[in-house]
């Protein structure tokens, strides 16, 4: 089992930046961030696996996943932000993956409840 809490979401103008904190009881080889705007499906952002980590080709050089051990927490530090980045955002744990490719949502056991990310023009 994994608890898993979002913070740092917010407004901001386009061009900005924001760092989300998901602060988790453990550290796993299988941590990512999803986010959903209205009306989409939930999409991958980011991941962070045993062996490497992936990011969805929409953030890509503006969006960056870290893990810290000290304080156990998953970060998404996100620049460049765009008014399409506006959505909800979550981070999801499971117990292992490679790292190598984004998950479906379903792969995923544990979820925080989330932190709206909203971007103006």
């Amino acid at each position: 089992q994994v608890q898993l809490e979002e913070s740092g979401g917010g407004s901001v103008q386009a061009g900005g930046s924001l760092r989300l904190s998901c602060s988790v009881s453990r550290i796993t080889d299988c941590l990512t961030w999803f986010r959903q705007a209205p009306g989409k499906e939930r999409e991958g952002v980011a991941l962070s696996g045993a062996r490497g980590r992936s990011y969805a080709e929409s953030v890509k050089g503006r969006f960056t996943i870290s893990i810290d051990h000290a304080k156990n927490t998953v970060d998404l530090q996100m620049n460049s932000l765009k008014p399409e980045d506006t959505a909800m955002y979550y981070c999801a744990a499971d117990g292992w993956c490679s790292g190598g490719n984004l998950l479906r949502p379903d792969a995923f056991d544990w979820w925080g409840q989330g932190t709206q990310v909203t971007v103006s023009s």
